[in-house]
């Protein structure tokens, strides 16, 4: 291998055979912040094929660009790295497979068709529901194959999508489509396909050809540049420092409730004048703007709340405590 491949899996195909096939790495489903991660591991392809939702942050679309940015190839296929791919194909996400297609033509829509309930790591991430995207695929293989004909093909996907999808089993579908015993029983021994390990496979197979072929790094043109911290956690900067993090968590909250701040023009120019690209200057005297904004309007923005006084007061106890306890969040 002239690169490495990390992919991120989970019920859509076994680690293993993800090796088998020449992943470098296999990381399980992807969160909202993984991609940064994986980029510590300096890859030269990423191959997104299962991500988590709903219990916790999906993987954003802002890391994904910036790892096509850092010039790592990005493909994505079979579950949430179909989903990905569809959205982020015109910056550069390469997507593979029947389903990444369907949703990149719209024939999709639904993000749920790919969700399932599935085991922990312990387990092997082992799918323990059916997805509807699979579902869907089998029943049309049925009534091609001439095991149901068009009107059973509806009612057992009416049956399957009236299902929730921690729920969604065959036996449990079959139970309750409005068919015959007989057609129940057809299906239920009729042999089915995994689409979306089928995708799996064609997505990390794509991505390897890739790597061993020593591509040379994308270049990607985003819609905006990402901010200074972005760029430094790319090329691999220092850890942030807990005022550090305190500020962006800020910025973050003022900007998803609609806020702007009018950045200080003096800043900008010293933070240039430092070294820092144009863009990135006004970027960072934009959020240290929006910080002070938040700050000084802070009784106005939480219900009940702060106190500047109890802070201070608070303040006061802490600056007593050793230095190892001191200034702790």
């Amino acid at each position: 291998m002239k690169g490495r491949l990390v992919a991120f899996l989970g019920p859509s195909l076994p680690a293993r055979e993800a090796r088998a096939l020449g992943a470098s790495q296999v990381l399980p489903p992807a969160r909202a912040g993984d991609v940064w991660a994986a980029l510590a591991l300096r890859p030269h392809a990423l191959a997104l094929i299962d991500g988590v939702f709903e219990s916790q942050p999906s993987v954003w679309h802002r890391e994904l660009l910036d790892a096509l940015a850092a010039g790592v190839a990005v493909f994505g296929g079979a579950s949430m790295g179909a989903l990905r791919a569809a959205e982020l194909a015109p910056f550069g996400m390469v997507g593979v497979g029947e389903i990444y297609a369907a949703y990149r033509s719209r024939k999709l829509i639904d993000d749920g068709e790919v969700a399932l309930l599935h085991a922990d790591a312990e387990h092997g991430y082992r799918a323990l529901t059916e997805a509807l995207v699979n579902v869907r695929h089998n029943v049309e293989r049925a009534r091609a194959a001439g095991v149901v004909n068009r009107r059973q093909a509806r009612e057992v996907m009416r049956a399957a999508e009236a299902l929730f999808y921690q729920e969604r089993t065959w036996p449990r579908l079959l139970a309750s489509a409005r068919v015959a015993p007989a057609v129940r029983e057809r299906l239920a021994s009729f042999p089915r396909e995994d689409l979306k390990a089928r995708d799996a496979r064609a997505c990390v197979k794509a991505a390897v050809a890739f790597v061993r072929a020593g591509a040379p790094a994308l270049k990607v043109a985003l819609p905006r540049p990402p901010s200074h911290a972005r760029r430094r956690r790319i090329v691999g900067g220092a850890r942030p420092t807990a005022a550090a993090l305190r500020r962006a968590l800020l910025v973050g909250f003022g900007r998803s409730v609609g806020l702007e701040a009018a950045p200080d023009a003096g800043l900008e120019a010293a933070l240039a004048r430092a070294g820092m690209a144009v863009d990135l200057a006004q970027r960072l005297a934009s959020d240290l703007a929006l910080e002070r904004l938040l700050l000084e309007h802070a009784r106005r923005l939480v219900n009940d709340g702060p106190s500047p006084v109890e802070a201070a007061e608070e303040e006061r106890f802490l600056r007593r405590l050793p230095g190892r306890w001191r200034g702790r969040p």
